[in-house]
């Protein structure tokens, strides 16, 4: 560790290894500290906890009634948790356990239908249609038609929109593509937003999901279940233990 003192508070020194210390705290509370102007910061919050702290020595703070109170609250607050952290360390999920709930659960476990598509948004039935006879028709492509007539901010990618599952888009453009085959062009489909053509450009069928790819989701869960259980048991017993009215 390193013990390099970058600073004294009345004969107190404040070392490199307190301030990577704090350094670490608050990057893993997702400040980005680790840096020289951070640095800087995290070691004038440690002189200034020491200075306060000196403060506190010299008017006797620690008793204060006001401040007893307080203590003996977050002295209460501290056993409550370490209680439940200690109650509930021994619980833990086996790699066995997880593998036969996916298999007992299977069903629930399925990756939904999912497509792959492109349109051209308009305001007008009669634009629309005029847009499609052109595409069909080989005068212009989908990609090049989205990009000067679309007014979907998707235009700039020649109407893409990604893939998407069931029920994310409006029910009339949702209908329309998971009814369609890849490749397919239709429209005027008419939404809230206007007059589209649709392309759809790729199609996935409802699969099961692996387990491999969910196995620590699934047994983070699995803990947590656990771990409510074994609380609710806590209290239960306790309030055997300490009855309460």
């Amino acid at each position: 560790m390193d013990s390099k003192i970058l600073a004294s508070v009345n004969g107190v020194a404040i070392t490199e290894a307190e301030v990577d210390e704090m350094v670490v705290a608050l990057m893993q509370r997702g400040q980005n500290v680790n840096n020289e102007q951070g640095r800087k910061m995290v070691l004038e919050q440690l002189i200034s906890k020491k200075l306060l702290l000196l403060d506190a020595q010299k008017n006797l703070f620690e008793y204060d009634p006001e401040f007893k109170k307080e203590l003996e609250m977050v002295k209460n607050d501290l056993l409550v948790n370490f209680t439940m952290k200690k109650a509930l360390e021994k619980v833990t999920v086996k790699d066995e356990d997880v593998k036969e709930y996916y298999e007992k659960n299977k069903e629930m476990f399925v990756e939904g239908e999912a497509v792959g598509a492109s349109h051209i948004l308009v305001d007008s039935e009669e634009k629309a249609k005029e847009l499609l006879e052109k595409i069909n028709n080989k005068e212009i492509s989908f990609e090049d038609a989205a990009r000067e007539n679309s007014s979907c901010p998707s235009s700039e990618n020649g109407g893409s929109l990604g893939e998407f599952t069931r029920g994310q888009m409006v029910p009339e453009f949702d209908e329309a593509c998971f009814s369609m085959e890849i490749g397919e062009i239709r429209g005027p489909v008419k939404t809230q937003f206007g007059f589209h053509l649709i392309k759809l450009t790729s199609k996935k069928e409802a699969k099961p999901m692996e387990f491999d790819a969910i196995k620590e989701q699934l047994k983070g869960s699995l803990l947590q279940e656990k771990q409510q259980e074994a609380y609710k048991s806590k209290i239960n017993q306790l309030q055997i233990l300490f009855p309460v009215d």
